[in-house]
């Protein structure tokens, strides 16, 4: 299974973005996928999460700290998962990755760098 991730860049706070990360398989043969962020320095953290079985699917979870400004979305027949991205702050810069959960396993995409500053 692969997964590519595309979509991040340099904006200024208040801007968004929209993230895509496409997988080599069908999406809704996973049970979920979601974005993970790394900071310079720090652990890779959690930002957002979404069931993908079409029984099961659409069930989204957020960190904390972008819930109102981040959505998750996919679009099973693209075989894509989308972050978007709304106002944008200095703290979101990371280098955004994308996972997938299937069974026991675990895929990781590359990241993308979204780079936050005025």
């Amino acid at each position: 299974v692969q997964l590519q991730a595309s979509g991040g860049g340099l904006v200024k706070p208040g801007d968004s973005l929209r993230l895509s990360c496409t997988a080599s398989i069908r999406i809704f043969s996973m049970d979920d996928m979601g974005w993970y962020r790394q900071a310079p320095g720090g652990e890779r953290e959690l930002v957002a999460s979404i069931t993908t079985k079409i029984t099961t699917g659409g069930n989204a979870n957020y960190a904390d700290s972008v819930k109102g400004r981040f959505t998750i979305s996919r679009d099973n027949s693209k075989n894509t998962v989308y972050l978007q991205m709304n106002n944008l702050e200095p703290e979101d810069t990371a280098a955004y990755f994308c996972r997938g959960h299937k069974g026991p396993r675990i895929y990781w995409g590359q990241g993308t760098l979204v780079t936050v500053s005025s």
